[in-house]
């Protein structure tokens, strides 16, 4: 039994009659009648627990879009239901006036709706429906929380999305209007056209040539439906804060971004993240749905506080792919990192395969590497600047091995990434 203000106000009206008849007996009569009178408006209230509840919320949503949660109460009971009902979810899915009064007659249904607006992605699991039935008097009623499963997946935000459609238009040009005269690993055969001056002379089609009377030369484009393999990491450095979230976030913008262009350029693309085990993979999947799949997928991780495993990532590397492509490391650029783990592998995954390092730098670092208004901000920008030096450092012994390195802060990493690999194909070394 749960007592309302009613009851409190009730109880305080007893100083009249304590103050007209002032006498012990007075008091504990009046408070009995209280307590008697909150006793009766409790049995008589609806049970809470016959209540029926269901929770609908849509399956998944992006960061920052809003969602509602939909709470349907079906009351089997003989009584009126007057109860004020709150649909618990966890701070970080956002719910707001999520406490709502409702009156359902025997044998009707009601339903209420909770707003939500996620602050972080991942799956945010609802938590108990909480329903307190007041009697007729309002002066108590019961209570009772209710189990009514729902999770909401929040997808991440695609803020990378708006740089997509620029990055297809120089993917249709390099696809279909310019096509390369140099025949290189990664290209294909595209078609056939006269001879002019400055072609490569051994591009020439011979065969074609004597049946056209004319010099014919042959032209190459951007070999299509090759592969990508996107590897994330998810160890201790993903969990570093840049900004407002942690780097794991920029990385998974980052694959998101180079997921779509890839799918459109008609590769295909895999996914696996990988900490000291495999966390998530997606493969298989191409087309409009492989973006929404990639995302799906990528929704529930989080950093974990081990070491990224070198040996494990060059093992999944061998099982997913059995022929040349393009991996893409999405990991920290850490010079004791990468000089324990990445260089030793380095050279034999650039030997099978095009590889591609994104690493998203802090911000910070370069605010700190700029600021000399004091003694003590000189010496936190020579220890910023020493650190860059480093990292320059393993970037240029990494490039020696033939990985291409690609870093830019948080916001900027997914573009800079869609470029490269735009570069790469380009060339042909894909």
């Amino acid at each position: 039994m749960v007592p309302t203000a009613r009851a409190a106000a009730l109880a305080a009206a007893g100083v009249v009659p304590v103050v007209l008849w002032p006498r012990w007996a007075t008091l504990w009569t009046w408070l009995a009648l209280v307590v008697l009178a909150c006793v009766a408006d409790a049995v008589l209230a609806a049970r809470p627990r016959d209540v029926v509840v269901r929770r609908e919320v849509p399956h998944a949503v992006r960061l920052g879009e809003p969602a509602t949660s939909t709470l349907t109460l079906t009351h089997p009971g003989p009584r009126v239901l007057r109860a004020l009902v709150r649909d618990a979810w966890p701070p970080s899915a956002g719910a707001t006036d999520n406490r709502h009064r409702v009156v359902v007659p025997p044998g009707e249904r009601r339903r209420v709706r909770t707003a939500l607006l996620a602050a972080r992605r991942g799956d945010r699991e609802a938590d108990l429906v909480t329903i307190r039935a007041f009697g007729p008097l309002g002066l108590a009623a019961r209570q009772a929380s209710l189990p009514a499963p729902a999770t909401l997946r929040v997808l991440p935000a695609f803020a990378s999305r708006r740089h997509l459609p620029s990055r297809l238009a120089r993917l249709r040009e390099m696809d279909g209007r310019a096509a390369v005269q140099v025949r290189g690993q990664g290209t294909e055969f595209d078609s056939l056209r006269e001879y002019v001056i400055g072609d490569d002379v051994r591009a020439i089609d011979w065969r074609a040539t004597a049946r056209r009377g004319d010099v014919v030369v042959r032209t190459w484009r951007p070999e299509r439906d090759r592969r990508v393999l996107l590897v994330l990491d998810v160890a201790r450095l993903s969990a570093a804060r840049l900004g407002d979230a942690p780097r794991l976030d920029a990385q998974i913008e980052a694959a998101l971004l180079l997921g779509a262009l890839a799918a459109r350029a008609g590769d295909r693309v895999d996914l696996v993240a990988v900490d000291s085990q495999l966390r998530a993979r997606v493969a298989g999947s191409h087309g409009p749905g492989l973006v929404g799949e990639l995302a799906a997928a990528m929704a529930p991780l989080e950093p974990s506080l081990v070491e990224l495993s070198w040996p494990r990532v060059t093992q999944v590397v061998r099982d997913t792919l059995s022929q040349r492509a393009l991996v893409v490391l999405l990991s920290a650029l850490e010079p004791s990192a990468v000089t324990s783990g990445l260089l030793p592998v380095a050279q034999a995954l650039s030997k099978d395969h095009t590889v591609v390092l994104a690493s998203a730098a802090d911000p910070e670092v370069a605010a700190i590497r700029r600021d000399r208004h004091s003694a003590d901000a000189v010496f936190d920008a020579a220890a910023a600047e020493r650190g860059e030096l480093e990292r320059r450092a393993v970037a240029a012994r990494l490039r020696r091995r033939g990985v291409e390195v690609v870093e830019a802060g948080p916001d900027e990493l997914a573009p800079a990434l869609a470029d490269t690999y735009l570069a790469l194909k380009a060339a042909g070394r894909l």
